[in-house]
């Protein structure tokens, strides 16, 4: 499933928060940047054509919607697609890339190195 940027943004909120209305999704994403509601409720209808939320009760006219996609069913494609594209798949190269200018915490080491271990055992991250 493709998604616009502004498509996966409103995902991620539903992915962080769980089950909103639309009105509750605006407010969020005004925190973030200025946009009309009904921007947000046109979002929020072209997820629900494309399968992706879902709406699951009706309080008057307000209606609570959910999140029917996991965030690795829209994320992982697009990494495989960015790995692809930039970097003709070559994951070493994707990696030095991500790592070669920043500094990495200490917390972030011992994460990288349980997901090492842990793929090392045939395991999934």
């Amino acid at each position: 499933m493709r998604c616009s940027d502004f498509e996966i943004e409103v995902l991620q909120v539903f992915w962080e928060q769980g089950d909103l209305t639309a009105p509750e999704i605006h407010e969020i994403i005004q925190k973030r940047r200025l946009v009309a509601y009904n921007t947000v409720k046109t979002i929020i209808d072209r997820l629900e054509k494309k399968g992706a939320v879902e709406r699951i009760r009706q309080y008057g006219r307000t209606i609570l919607f959910r999140a029917t996609v996991a965030e690795a069913e829209i994320t992982r494609p697009m990494v495989q697609s960015m790995l692809k594209r930039l970097f003709g798949g070559n994951r070493k190269a994707l990696m030095s890339h991500l790592f070669q200018d920043e500094a990495l915490s200490d917390d972030e080491i011992l994460y990288l190195e349980s997901l090492l271990k842990n793929h090392k055992k045939g395991g999934q991250p």
